[in-house]
C-alpha cells in the first residue's frame, strides 16, 4: 500500500510541478522577449512620464501596448501584479517531488555503494547540503562580482565564468557522491533552487523597496533594479540547462556513461547556447546586434557530437563461450524452456529483492516463472534496453545475464507459457 500511495503522490506532484514550471518559465521567457523587443516610445506624453520603452502586439483578437519605466512610473496604480508565486510554487512542488521520489527511498535512488557508501540519513543530509551549498556559493560569486570596479566587471563575462565553473564543479561532485540518475536531478534541483532564491532574496525584495520608496514620495534607489535584472538574466540562462538536467535522468545512456558528469555539463551547455540564440534573436530583429546564428550552430554541433560520442558499441551477435548473447535463436523447444528457467533464476536473484512476495515496488511481482513471462516486455525494456534496473545495479547483475534476458525475450518469451511454467 505504501508503494501505491507513493506512486500517486509522485504522479500528482509531478503534474503540479510541470504546470507551475510552465507558468514560471512562460512568464520569464515573455519578459525577456519584452525587454529585448522594446523600442523608444513615440508618444510625447509617455516620454514626459519617463517611459523608456514600449511594444505593440496583437494576440487573441486584441491589441496590447505594454510600456516600461526604467526606474518608476510617475504614479503607482492601485493594483500591481507581482510575479513570484510561479517561482515559489514551482520550487515547492519540485522539492516535494524530490522528497517523495529520491529522499524517501534514499537507499534505492540516492545511494550507489560503488561511489560513496552513505547511510540513508547521510545521503539525505548530503543531498540537502548540496542544494544549500550551491546557492550560497552562487550568491557569493554574484556578490563578489558586484563589489569589483566597473572596469573589471566588464559586460558580465567574469561572473559568467565563475558561475559556469561552479556548475561544472557541482556536476562533477554530484556524480562522485550520488547514483547517476539522482546526480543529474540534484544538479538541476540545485540550479533551480538558486533561481527561486534569486526571486525570493533579491528580485522581489528589491521591487518592494522601490514601490515603498515611490509611495513615500522618495526617489527609488536604482541599484535594486540593477540587481534584480542581473539575477533575472541568470535565471533565463539557467532555465534550459535545468530542464535538460531534470529530463535526462530518464535516459540511462546519459547518466550511466563512465564520464556522465561531463555528459551532463555538455548537455546543459547546449541549453545555454540555444537560450543565448533566442535572447539575441529578439535584438537582431530590431537591428541592435548581429544575427546570433553562430550560437545556435555551436549548440547544434555540440549536440551532434554528443549523439555520436554516446552511440552504443556494436554488439557481437555470435554465440560467446557461455552461449548467452542476444539475438540468437533457440534450436529446440527444450532449449527455450531451459533458458526460461535460467532467466527466472536470474530474475529471482537480481530482481525479487524489490519485486517479490514481501516487497512489491511499483506493484510488480516477479517471483514466479508465470509472472516473469507475464512481464517479459517490461523486464526486457528496463534491464536490457534502458538498463535502468536493477536500480544503480544494486544486485550486481552481469552483462552475460542481461544478454541471457535479451536472448530469451527476442526468441519468444512472450509466447503462451508451457504447463511447467505455471505458478
Amino acid at each position: 500500500m505504501e508503494a501505491y500511495l507513493l506512486d500517486w503522490a509522485n504522479l500528482l506532484l509531478r503534474w503540479l510541478h510541470v504546470v507551475t514550471a510552465i507558468a514560471w518559465v512562460g512568464s520569464s521567457f515573455y519578459f525577456v522577449f519584452l525587454d529585448s523587443s522594446l523600442t523608444p516610445p513615440q508618444d510625447a506624453d509617455l516620454k514626459r512620464q519617463g517611459a523608456t520603452g514600449e511594444l505593440w502586439a496583437v494576440h487573441g483578437g486584441g491589441f496590447y501596448h505594454p510600456v516600461k519605466y526604467a526606474v518608476a512610473p510617475p504614479q503607482l496604480p492601485p493594483h500591481l501584479h507581482w510575479f513570484y508565486w510561479e517561482s515559489y510554487s514551482t520550487w515547492m512542488s519540485g522539492f516535494a517531488l524530490l522528497c517523495v521520489t529520491y529522499l524517501w527511498n534514499a537507499q534505492v535512488y540516492l545511494i550507489d555503494p560503488a561511489r560513496v557508501a552513505f547511510t540513508p540519513a547521510g545521503a539525505v543530509g548530503a543531498a540537502l547540503a548540496f542544494l544549500l551549498g550551491f546557492w550560497l556559493l552562487y550568491d557569493g560569486i554574484c556578490r563578489l562580482c558586484n563589489r569589483l570596479p566597473a572596469g573589471m566587471r566588464g559586460s558580465g563575462w567574469l561572473e559568467a565564468v565563475g558561475i559556469g565553473a561552479l556548475v561544472v564543479l557541482a556536476a562533477w561532485l554530484a556524480c562522485q557522491w550520488f547514483a547517476g540518475r539522482a546526480a543529474f536531478v540534484l544538479v538541476g534541483a540545485a540550479m533551480a533552487t538558486a533561481m527561486s532564491a534569486n526571486v525570493l532574496v533579491w528580485i522581489i525584495p528589491g521591487q518592494r523597496k522601490v514601490v515603498a520608496a515611490i509611495r513615500a514620495g522618495q526617489p527609488p534607489n536604482p541599484v535594486h533594479g540593477l540587481r534584480g535584472k542581473q539575477r533575472s538574466v541568470h535565471n533565463t540562462y539557467f532555465t534550459l540547462p535545468v530542464l535538460v538536467a531534470m529530463l535526462s535522468n530518464h535516459y540511462s545512456f546519459a547518466w550511466s556513461h563512465p564520464h556522465h558528469w561531463l555528459v551532463l555539463v555538455l548537455l546543459m551547455l547546449v541549453g545555454a547556447l540555444v537560450r543565448q540564440f533566442f535572447v539575441l534573436r529578439h535584438g537582431h530583429r530590431l537591428g541592435r546586434n548581429r544575427h546570433p546564428w553562430p550560437w545556435a550552430l555551436a549548440g547544434v554541433l555540440l549536440l551532434l557530437g554528443l549523439v555520436i560520442g554516446l552511440r552504443p558499441a556494436r554488439v557481437d551477435t555470435a554465440h560467446n563461450a557461455t552461449k548467452l548473447v542476444a539475438n540468437s535463436a533457440y534450436d529446440t523447444k527444450a532449449e527455450r524452456q531451459k533458458d526460461h528457467k535460467n532467466v527466472f533464476l536470474i530474475v529471482e536473484q537480481r530482481c525479487t529483492t524489490c519485486h517479490g512476495a514481501q516487497v512489491q515496488m511499483k506493484n510488480l511481482r516477479l517471483d514466479t516463472p508465470a509472472k516473469v513471462r507475464q512481464h517479459a516486455h517490461a523486464i526486457y525494456q528496463q534491464v536490457v534496453v534502458q538498463r535502468l534496473m536493477p536500480m544503480n545495479n544494486a544486485t550486481q547483475i552481469t552483462e552475460a545475464e542481461r544478454a541471457a534476458i535479451a536472448r530469451w525475450y527476442e526468441s519468444g518469451a512472450a509466447l503462451p507459457p508451457a504447463p511447467q511454467d505455471a505458478p
